[in-house]
């Protein structure tokens, strides 16, 4: 939700280095570096579980984190700015966080969610939902970035579309993509043509198709006693 806060204790770094980097993140600690309103890095590691809890409260990834260098006693309200996750083991491996005015606003992308798609009558008569874009960029105070939009699709039938104008600005948030972009789309289902198979059956000649020169002998060939072939081509083993 907007104007969710969430307490950040970190503590500033003072060895750098992919080498230091990786014997924190053993220790379970994420390196990051905080980025002053005024540009100043500072950087930082947190306990991952600190960190995990921050971001998964209730106003998600746009929490207002009010970050506490350990042994300063000074609060920092900042944003996440970045992060950066592993591959493999799925954990994040470094963040960034950006200090931000509470009275100046923001850019930030926002998650958009489509609702009732199986109850709108396209998919339930078949139709594919397509949603081409899933985050959109807004401008609003740090407070007032939503954590996500929501666009109810209940009502959306076949060949019907829904862009960003459909969805209604919350108070504060300005939208800054091109209001004709398309957020979701209901389209026909596709159907494979099976091609069309030739006349009589497969292997078969149509009827008062003759036979290729060639195919006639072999086939009387093939008539022949069987295993005579076989027979000619065994060598003599004397006895």
């Amino acid at each position: 939700m907007a104007g969710e806060r969430t307490k950040l204790v970190v503590a500033a770094r003072e060895k750098l280095g992919s080498a230091e980097s990786r014997r924190l993140r053993r220790q379970g600690i994420v390196p990051g570096v905080l980025y002053g309103s005024g540009g100043e890095p500072t950087p930082i590691g947190v306990a991952e579980r600190e960190l995990r809890r921050a971001l998964t409260g209730a106003g998600g990834l746009h929490s207002i984190l009010d970050v506490q260098i350990d042994g300063t006693g000074s609060s920092h309200a900042s944003i996440l700015k970045e992060y950066q996750v592993d591959p493999v083991r799925g954990g994040v491996t470094h963040v960034d966080l950006q200090e931000v005015r509470l009275d100046q606003t923001i850019t930030a992308s926002v998650t958009v969610q489509l609702l009732g798609g199986d109850d709108a009558p396209g998919v339930r008569e078949g139709g594919v939902l397509s949603q081409p874009l899933r985050e959109i960029n807004v401008e609003a105070l740090p407070l007032e970035v939503p954590e996500h939009l929501d666009l109810d699709v209940s009502s959306m039938a076949v060949g019907d579309t829904l862009r960003l104008a459909d969805i209604t600005a919350p108070e504060g948030v300005v939208f800054l993509d091109d209001p004709e972009t398309v957020i979701a789309t209901v389209t026909a289902p596709t159907r494979e043509v099976e091609p069309e198979a030739p006349e009589g059956e497969e292997g078969e000649l149509a009827e008062g198709e003759e036979a290729p020169e060639g195919e006639a002998a072999e086939g009387a060939e093939s008539e022949g006693e069987p295993g005579a072939d076989a027979a000619g081509d065994q060598g003599t083993v004397e006895g």
